[in-house]
């Protein structure tokens, strides 16, 4: 059997298949996520601290536009899953090819929207003060780019959910390494300052679309599309959009959190606060990137064998995931609760920004062990296509819990009030979905 083709995922081993899936998209999103976190570092240590919060400024608002494009790849990646499951071949190129339109028709929409109110959305997000000036520059620049990297994440769902798991990875690995390389010429001999860091990052989001767009042509894909596969069908633009709300929704719910955060943040403690946030939340990716990398692993083959109606191997596959997960966080937690200076004094030379930051890492991180819990019990349902239950589980973390605390939390306890949200969020969460899951496999995967 080629172990490249999608029957895979039904046949081989559980803790075999989990690991070729998950490695590939825990090295991408490294890659990815270490893109992020260097050019944290490039821009902190270049251009100054103020630089790091510009970005955590824009950052919600391209990345909510890009997410569009993750949505409905995520969202019509378990169409196709399933589809490939029941060996449909023709539903899943037809789907595929409704992504495309359906990702280029909205994403430039939200881009064009963008740019036209840019004058209040870098405002309403945290863009004040000493931060507006480079926030206008870096978001006027990176929105541009956005459509790119949004095709580029619908495309990078897709090929996972063909089984192609190496390739997923490189097209994550490209543009962060693209992003690195252009960074140091713009930024560093160029001297373009918060302009060089946004055109790096717009070069990278293109250069990722270039990889993508080849792996489509070429003979890799089992997705092969004629152009009347992209007129939109009804029927498939429904269940792409329940499914991929899910996603849709816990991004918007991250792009208000930010919204909510820089400006309390902002009010209680200045750009010292904000900036100390921005270097916590680049962390957060790069960090628990082996657990978001088995997350990412775990949905195709739960997807694909619910398609093929083998429960006993869903059921294996979360069981698995979780433990493999939970192991991983766990070392992520320890490292980060015993060497919080270090880690900060590697984004910035600013004191005041090297005192808050580590009790304020210390507090959101605080719950890491038990995450993997709340993240594959969403995943489970997004996979198997429920998408309401899964959507409720999505925001629970980031949106139905974490904002009311935020909100209320800073009243009582001033800024520390930010800071252990998170962790209360996280332990809530955990608990309802852990209930949920159980109750899920008990009644359906039997």
């Amino acid at each position: 059997m080629n172990k490249n083709n999608s029957s895979a995922l039904g046949t081989d081993p559980i803790p075999k298949t989990l690991l070729k899936q998950a490695l590939p998209a825990s090295i991408g999103i490294l890659v990815m996520s270490l893109n992020i976190l260097v050019d944290t570092i490039f821009v902190g240590q270049w251009i100054g601290s103020i630089a790091i919060a510009a970005i955590n400024v824009v950052l919600p608002v391209s990345f909510f536009i890009a997410a569009l494009g993750m949505a409905i790849g995520i969202g019509g990646s378990s169409i196709i899953s399933r589809a490939l499951g029941t060996n449909n071949l023709k539903k899943a190129r037809h789907t595929f090819a409704n992504q495309i339109t359906l990702t280029i028709l909205i994403t430039i929409s939200f881009v064009f929207f963008g740019l036209y109110f840019m004058e209040s959305i870098v405002p309403m997000f945290g863009g004040k003060g000493a931060i507006y000036e480079p926030s206008k520059i870096y978001y006027t620049i990176v929105l541009y780019g956005v459509p790119f990297l949004a095709l580029s994440m619908m495309g990078n769902t897709v090929i996972r959910a063909e089984g192609k798991p190496k390739y997923a990875m490189y097209a994550m690995m490209i543009p962060s390494v693209g992003n690195i390389v252009l960074d140091i010429i713009f930024i560093k001999y160029l001297n373009m300052g918060m302009g060089g860091a946004a055109w790096a990052t717009t070069g990278s989001y293109v250069l990722c679309f270039v990889f993508v767009f080849w792996f489509f042509s070429s003979k890799k894909s089992e997705l092969k599309i004629n152009f009347s596969d992209l007129i939109l069908s009804n029927s498939i633009v429904k269940e792409i959009s329940s499914l991929g709300s899910i996603t849709l929704a816990r991004q918007a719910t991250v792009s208000v959190t930010y919204l909510l955060m820089n400006n309390i943040l902002y009010n209680y403690g200045g750009e010292v606060s904000v900036t100390a946030y921005a270097i916590v939340g680049r962390l957060m990716m790069f960090a628990l990137f082996p657990v978001y990398g088995i997350t990412q692993g775990f949905l195709p083959i739960a997807g694909y064998n619910f398609g093929a109606n083998n429960y006993e191997r869903v059921k294996d596959v979360i069981y698995i995931a979780i433990k493999y997960a939970s192991f991983f966080a766990t070392i992520v937690f320890l490292i980060l609760m015993i060497f919080p200076e270090n880690i900060t004094k590697i984004f910035t030379t600013d004191v005041n920004v090297i005192r808050e930051t580590p009790p304020a890492m210390r507090w959101v991180f605080l719950a890491t062990p038990i995450i993997a819990i709340q993240l594959i019990g969403a995943a489970y349902f997004q996979a198997i296509g429920k998408a309401k239950i899964g959507l409720l589980l999505a925001l629970l973390r980031q949106g139905i819990l974490f904002v009311p605390l935020i909100l209320i939390l800073p009243l009582f306890f001033g800024e520390i009030g930010v800071w252990i949200s998170f962790p209360i969020s996280d332990l809530l969460a955990t608990a309802i979905t852990a209930l949920i899951l159980l109750r899920e496999i008990k009644k359906r995967l039997v």
